[in-house]
């Protein structure tokens, strides 16, 4: 095993011929994430998604394991295959609170990586664009034959929402600030159900809800983070009706995506509007899309060399180990949240979703000095 000078240790596992990895090329690659006693944590060949890294100097980030990470790479090629260990007293030093039971003091988190593609940056940045803009052309016909195939005769917003009434209503239609009850079913358009408040439908499509209550969701229009197709379509349903929502991804989770929800992606709900409560209509007023309290200051992903792989990483813990939630786009907008850091790291939230996470302070402090 050689050791970086973080105290890192590695092992080559092939030796392949060819160009070594050089800063700014893009990695893609399979691991697998194992304790010291083989258990696997996390494996990109079970969940299907590989991992995907531009290697940048080792100085611009200060993450223990992506800092580790871009010393090692450098010594490998395409189809390489490599063992790194990771001390776990150096990745919970500081927050020890933080350290789970499998990986007792002196134990290692253990990445076996194989190299499948490198790519140099303006490659990659080529093949992603024509692969959004493939997605992107392919929504609106998919939407068109979903339509078709159902049968659906539905009315169109200015928006661009589509909508059906299934089950009308002569009560009190809801406006933003009223607290509403909906039971929901969500369906991708290969019928696939995704999400439901509905206990019977959750069982006869398979889906895994530990501890979720199945019941209506309650909420307050127009200012919980909802996506904004609901927002626009639940204003359409009177209290205890129903209808059929087809919200083009402009008007749900855009170019992100969420979860299993795929960037790009119409979906499909039928909403069940259970109960209005008239509130207060001026608070959902003050607030409109991209906008933050006052108080929070504001970065760009890619406000400065270096910071992107960081800055467009949300976590949902602070710490570098916490699961990734959202692969922010470059050129996102957020929000530090002031007197919520912990350790390296500060919350933020994006200011198209309203979703939050953790970053780095070291990428934080790069992209705001850029802004001066």
């Amino acid at each position: 095993m050689q050791r970086t000078a973080g105290g890192v240790s590695y092992r080559l596992l092939t030796h392949n011929t060819g160009d070594r990895i050089k800063i700014d090329d893009v990695l893609t690659f399979d691991f697998v994430q194992k304790t010291d006693k083989d258990s696997v944590l996390m494996s990109s060949y079970v969940s299907g998604n590989k991992a995907q890294i531009q290697i940048v100097d080792p100085k611009s980030v200060t993450d223990l394991v992506e800092t580790n990470l871009m010393q090692i790479f450098p010594m490998a090629t395409v189809n390489d295959s490599l063992l790194v260990k990771f001390p776990t007293d150096s990745i919970f030093k500081g927050h020890e609170e933080q350290r789970p039971p499998f990986f007792p003091k002196g134990s290692n988190l253990n990445f076996v990586i194989k190299i499948e593609r490198v790519q140099s940056l303006n490659d990659a940045i080529a093949e992603r664009n024509a692969a959004i803009e493939k997605v992107k052309a392919a929504e609106a016909s998919d939407a068109a034959k979903y339509i078709a195939s159902h049968k659906l005769v539905l009315k169109t917003t200015a928006s661009g929402l589509k909508y059906v009434i299934t089950q009308s209503s002569l009560k009190a239609k809801p406006l933003k600030g009223d607290t509403v009850e909906v039971n929901y079913i969500g369906r991708s358009l290969d019928d696939k159900v995704f999400d439901t408040s509905i206990e019977s439908v959750a069982k006869a499509s398979n889906l895994n809800q530990p501890g979720r209550p199945y019941e209506p969701i309650k909420f307050v229009l127009g200012v919980d983070n909802i996506i904004p197709g609901w927002v626009e379509g639940l204003q359409l349903v009177g209290e205890g009706g129903k209808a059929t929502l087809v919200i083009p991804s402009a008007l749900a989770y855009g170019e992100q995506g969420s979860g299993e929800i795929k960037p790009y992606s119409t979906l499909v709900f039928d909403v069940e509007l259970v109960k209005v409560k008239p509130g207060k209509h001026d608070l959902a007023a003050k607030k409109t899309a991209g906008e933050m309290p006052p108080g929070l200051s504001s970065i760009e992903a890619n406000s400065a060399a270096g910071s992107t792989i960081k800055i467009t990483n949300l976590r949902s813990t602070p710490a570098a180990t916490g699961k990734i939630i959202k692969q922010l786009p470059v050129n996102a907008k957020l929000y530090v949240i002031p007197g919520k850091d912990v350790g390296a790291y500060c919350k933020v939230i994006d200011a198209k979703t309203n979703t939050t996470g953790w970053v780095s302070k070291a990428a934080v402090k790069l992209a705001e000095k850029a802004k001066k």
